[in-house]
């Protein structure tokens, strides 16, 4: 990461992109591919292939870069974790609906992409992604009540981007009892989904 950017507010940065500072984009993509991770990570549990979400919050990153309006008088941050969320989700939709070819078939970041590639992918309203945060908020409820105490507290720690050594140590836990609690919820979302 580019540190000479690190002082910098996000706002600034764009506006120093939209100017020629072309690295810009690059920096702001590598300062939020955590924050895609850590979604695909928890959508991954209900549903998603890991690496595919991956690749669709990352589009959705870009996407934020590439339209990002000050003057819409919201935080570059909140932009783009709507824009993450919904490339997310409409991943999602569209591969239980099966009505497109499955989600190999993506844009790929490591290569330079034309405005029409990126006109091609689906775009969702707020409604859809309204409806899309309850049905999740619904799942996660469900998940809920078919987990332990423990496995609960595992869970949200491993969403929250903790491995099984890190749980461990936070719930004072050995990490084996951390690793089968994992398995056992891996065990019981299947058998929910």
């Amino acid at each position: 990461m580019n540190k000479k950017y690190d002082g910098c507010r996000d706002e600034e940065l764009i506006a120093r992109l939209r100017l020629g500072e072309n690295e810009i984009a690059d920096y702001l993509v590598d300062k939020y591919k955590n924050t895609v991770k850590k979604k695909a990570r928890a959508l991954y549990l209900a549903g998603g292939d890991h690496e595919d979400l991956i690749q669709e919050g990352m589009l959705g990153l870009f996407k934020a870069v590439r339209d990002f309006r000050p003057e819409k008088e919201v935080s570059f941050a909140v932009f783009a974790g709507l824009c993450i969320d919904r490339q997310m989700y409409s991943a999602i939709a569209s591969s239980n609906r099966q009505k497109h070819q499955p989600l190999n078939s993506f844009v790929s970041l490591s290569e330079p992409v034309s405005e029409q590639e990126l006109r091609l992918v689906d775009e969702e309203t707020p409604e859809r992604i309204l409806i899309h945060r309850e049905d999740q908020e619904r799942i996660q409820k469900q998940i809920k009540g078919k987990l332990s105490r423990l496995e609960y507290q595992v869970l949200e720690l491993y969403l929250s981007g903790y491995d099984y050594q890190q749980i461990a140590v936070q719930l004072g836990k050995p990490p084996k009892s951390i690793d089968n609690s994992l398995q056992r919820i891996r065990s019981k979302v299947r058998e929910f989904l």
